[in-house]
């Protein structure tokens, strides 16, 4: 195990590399599956610390392994990849390059620590009683790269006893992290629903079938299934960002089209919500005269914490940064993460990393263009995953 002096020095002393390093990723942004210059500055990385590694994974994803010099368990460490589609409006010398991408997510932060905690680890390597998995990962704004990892073989080989992760929260001052027991993040499902009626002349709209109105009955009719469908302590969405149909001002419309989101915490609440979405489109429509069917297109499962390495978090929290420093999230996010498909899979937490800065106006959301960090909160990523690290193995 190393001393927790030890790491701090070590952590603190790579800082302005991991500035670089991280300024680097900022500036060339790339999108979900297309992180082909970033999967090879990854690679380099890991060829200049020797860590061996298999690309590819996933298309772009990136597996290390690093063996420690005494047997043992192993661990994984995950970072996400890619970049959004926004324009970046940051006045800052290592703005995005490219036109309407941004790293405004904090993933070109997520990698850093990554590379920073394999950077300590492969040096500490004779300390550590067991294997440490470096999972860089495409693709989690978009088609979700977890499970393809997964799939292909990321946690197997050696086979991963456990998984940890983190997100940099603007929310959170830096020097302190966010960490909450159980639901972490909601499930995700992307819903479309087909209304159909039957054409007629607006004047004579009696010999028609009004897709539009049934349309407008449906959406008004699943406004009551989080209401009255789902028990008023638990949490969900449903949300119709879209519609469309009609040809002209004069004719009653035949087809309209709804595209929404589905947001749940618990998997027993998912089942649920989409059947009664599935009797409510299907019979409000039969109803009103017309019909309606509906398509799921499943998303991101929900992000359920494993408590026993929520402990080891906090604990290394407390250890590093002081029980202070430690914020106990009450509430999960409705926001969806597909770490949540490596967490299905083995015991993982993940938590948050407190990166605002008042002082410095470092204040914005995530996805937006004026998103930004405090650097300084990634010697702070660093110290807490190879804590984490040693703590498990250990």
């Amino acid at each position: 195990m190393m001393e927790k002096e030890i790491l701090l020095q070590q952590a603190g002393g790579i800082l302005p590399w991991l500035v670089e390093v991280r300024r680097d990723f900022h500036a060339y942004p790339e999108f979900g599956m297309e992180e082909f210059r970033t999967k090879d500055k990854i690679c380099e990385y890991l060829d200049e610390m020797d860590i061996p590694y298999q690309a590819g994974i996933a298309n772009t994803g990136v597996v290390g392994l690093i063996q420690g010099e005494q047997d043992g368990k192993t661990v994984a460490l995950r970072a996400d990849m890619d970049a959004l589609p926004i324009l970046e409006k940051n006045d800052i010398p290592y703005k995005s390059t490219v036109d309407g991408k941004m790293h405004a997510c904090g993933h070109d932060a997520h990698m850093t620590v990554l590379l920073g905690a394999a950077k300590l680890l492969q040096e500490n390597k004779h300390l550590l009683k067991g294997n440490v998995k470096l999972l860089f990962q495409p693709a989690e704004e978009t088609v979700g790269g977890a499970e393809p990892m997964i799939k292909e073989g990321a946690l197997e080989n050696p086979k991963v006893d456990a998984v940890f992760g983190l997100h940099v929260d603007p929310a959170i001052p830096v020097g302190k992290i966010g960490v909450k027991y159980g639901q972490m993040n909601a499930s995700s499902d992307t819903i479309t629903i087909t209304v159909k009626g039957k054409n007629a002349h607006g004047a004579y709209a009696y010999m028609g079938k009004d897709a539009i109105v049934i349309a407008a009955g449906v959406i008004s009719a699943l406004q009551t299934i989080v209401s009255r469908s789902v028990d008023a302590r638990e949490s969900a969405v449903i949300s119709i960002g879209t519609i469309h149909g009609g040809t002209q001002g004069n004719i009653v419309a035949d087809e309209v089209k709804l595209v929404g989101t589905v947001r749940t915490l618990t998997p027993e609440i998912r089942r649920g919500v989409l059947q009664k979405l599935e009797e409510t489109v299907t019979y409000v429509a039969k109803g009103l005269g017309g019909e309606a069917v509906l398509s799921v297109e499943p998303g991101y499962t929900s992000l359920i914490n494993n408590d026993e390495m929520v402990d080891i978090v906090k604990e290394s929290g407390e250890a590093l940064i002081g029980k202070e420093n430690v914020n106990l999230l009450s509430r999960p996010s409705l926001g969806v993460e597909d770490f949540a498909f490596f967490a299905k899979a083995v015991p993982g937490a993940f938590f948050r990393l407190g990166v605002r800065n008042d002082e410095k106006g470092i204040v914005h959301d995530v996805h937006t263009p004026f998103f930004n960090i405090d650097e300084k909160s990634l010697k702070i990523g660093v110290a807490m995953q190879v804590w984490n690290v040693f703590s498990f193995l250990e």
